[in-house]
């Protein structure tokens, strides 16, 4: 089989986002929402998916790359009647003090070479493909309706030859702008031009303003910014990825929608965001955890929607072919049923920044008292329960090292807080916990083969507890920490760095790829045990495998490299991000080195 890259890049402006395909198509796009129906899911179904591609006659090449420092993206097409760019943007920046980003797509059309001859073709879809839109023709514009709002595509192309699909010669800078719902009510070309200029200035501010280290910077400026996007700004949610069903193998039947804000990894997002020193990004994500975190439910779900939502049914959509014809197509996620008691723990850790980080002041963790005991209680409910673990196994649980490790950390983070607020009684009970997680936790070390197995009672090894290391449960410097890592390289690391989550079989069988942040979690520890001519090994075969715009995807298949699983994995940035990071702190080097 031909090694599978993905072949998109993404746009975006913390209200939407959408992938652009090297052969012009907007692969994928959901409004208004990221979980919400597809207008554009030619990803998912080439027939069903709808289209808006910018192609030329006859054959043609095709180079893809961002504006640096942007998001901002630009698709170069070369073909026998000369070459033309498209400039692909989502607007976004500063304006009447607050953040402008509309539920706005633009696409700037200009001839580069010759005299090109192309045509469009636009044709969006709603209710996941099974609903085609009614077509109305302005002087101006093309109006889709049919959906929940309407979508109106403006341009300066003549409407009759993008209505009828008939190539036209590219002589001028063409525009085409499409919104949902409220339209564009203003000159086209200057606004567009406008919108362009002062997004560009907005990315290269950005990228300015954070604190990224000399190593690799390139890569991790990328990651940022990728996970900038994946973040929906109106309530401060990460969504794990953009897009649904990209499966993990092909005919693995593991397609999930990651296209919601799993609490688990809220240590891992913030900690990145902290490293990079974006605190506005930071917080605000702080903020959805917490307006989720002192709810009156007794127990967290593993993961909730982009406005908090509780209620993410799983539902599959047969009508659609899948991704290159690997079905099913899912909606929704069961996972937000399981039980995944380490939540507690990345809640807790998620708070100490009020008390460590001055930026933050006294007003911002009143009631600290309340807050933590709060949710000490959940931990100590849930502390000697079976879980589904990190994994969200569907079908069997068990008491979990990795639950109990950051049931842990959680347990550590508020004793320090009680210290700063001065309550012993709270530190006696966070102290009572950390020392009662522990205790699962050594139940889990096998002293024979010197490692720490998935969970008490087995015999598995799982990549998850790297994070006994990366965490400092395990001194680093310790020999207790060096062999589990030893151990754990034996089993599961694959070849080029890369590191699979598990081999144990699942409810799906044995993995076929390997996962993407456990391997970034590996270079992580091979830096804090000190082996760091071997984390730089391994983290520069890491970042062979993004695809040609620097973007990863969730899994890697050992044997040819090829990306599978949701594209672009926002948490395989992440643990990029916080593997240079780790790097960068332990060789010293400065910012401008």
């Amino acid at each position: 089989m031909e090694k599978h890259i993905y072949q998109t890049g993404i746009i975006g402006n913390c209200a939407f986002l959408a992938h652009v395909n090297k052969n012009t198509n907007i692969d994928w796009l959901c409004w208004p929402l990221f979980d919400s129906t597809f207008i554009f899911g030619q990803m998912l179904d080439k027939q069903k998916g709808g289209t808006f591609s910018i192609l030329p006659e006859g054959e043609y090449t095709s180079h893809q790359y961002y504006l640096e420092n942007t998001n901002v993206l630009i698709t170069e097409i070369t073909c026998s009647d000369g070459k033309y760019r498209i400039t692909d943007f989502a607007p976004r920046f500063r304006e009447y003090d607050r953040y402008y980003k509309p539920l706005m797509l633009i696409r700037q059309v200009e001839a580069i070479e010759g005299s090109p001859r192309i045509s469009v073709k636009c044709q969006p879809v709603s209710d996941y493909g099974a609903k085609k839109l009614t077509v109305n023709r302005g002087s101006n514009h093309i109006q889709f309706l049919g959906g929940e709002e309407n979508i109106r595509l403006t341009t300066n192309i003549p409407v009759s030859y993008v209505f009828d699909e008939q190539p036209f010669v590219l002589n001028e800078v063409k525009y085409l702008v499409m919104t949902y719902g409220e339209p564009l009510e203003a000159p086209l070309i200057t606004t567009a031009q406008r919108f362009l200029t002062e997004t560009i200035a907005y990315w290269r501010t950005w990228i300015k303003h954070s604190s990224i280290a000399s190593f690799y910077q390139q890569f991790v400026i990328r990651s940022a910014l990728a996970l900038k996007i994946h973040q929906f700004e109106d309530t401060g949610a990460i969504i794990a990825a953009s897009t649904t069903s990209l499966p993990e193998s092909p005919g693995s039947g593991r397609n999930w929608d990651y296209r919601y804000c799993w609490l688990r990894d809220t240590y891992y997002v913030i900690t990145a965001l902290n490293h990079i020193g974006h605190f506005e990004e930071m917080e605000k994500y702080f903020s959805y955890v917490t307006d989720i975190s002192f709810s009156d439910e007794l127990r967290y779900q593993p993961l909730y929607s982009i406005t908090g939502k509780k209620n993410i049914d799983e539902v599959i959509l047969d009508d659609l072919d899948g991704y290159l014809g690997n079905k099913p197509v899912r909606i929704g996620n069961q996972a937000s049923e399981h039980i995944q008691n380490d939540i507690y723990g990345q809640v807790l850790i998620s708070l100490l920044p009020l008390y460590t980080d001055r930026r933050f002041t006294y007003d911002e963790r009143k009631d600290s008292a309340r807050w933590i005991t709060y949710l000490l209680n959940k931990i100590e409910r849930t502390i000697d329960e079976k879980d589904a673990g990190i994994w969200e196994f569907r079908n069997f649980a068990n008491i979990h090292c990795y639950s109990n490790l950051f049931q842990w950390a959680g347990a550590c983070a508020a004793e320090k807080m009680a210290k700063t607020i001065n309550d012993e009684v709270l530190e006696q009970k966070a102290v009572s916990l950390k020392e009662r997680a522990a205790a699962h936790i050594e139940s889990c070390y096998d002293p024979v083969r010197k490692v720490y197995t998935n969970s008490v009672g087995s015999q598995n090894l799982d990549a998850s507890t790297l994070q006994l290391i990366v965490m400092n449960y395990l001194d680093p410097a310790s020999d207790r920490a060096k062999d589990h890592l030893i151990a754990l390289e034996k089993e599961l690391k694959g070849s080029n760095g890369l590191f699979y989550r598990y081999l144990y079989k699942d409810d799906f069988g044995k993995p076929k790829t390997t996962f993407l942040i456990c391997a970034f979690w590996y270079v992580e520890a091979l830096a804090a045990v000190g082996r760091m001519d071997d984390a730089i090994r391994e983290f520069e075969s890491l970042i062979k495998f993004s695809n040609h715009l620097q973007l990863f995807s969730e899994d890697v298949d050992e044997v040819d490299g090829s990306q599978w699983g949701n594209f672009p994995q926002a948490y395989s940035h992440v643990g990029l991000m916080n593997a240079a990071f780790r790097i960068a702190t332990k060789l010293d080097r400065p910012i401008f080195l």
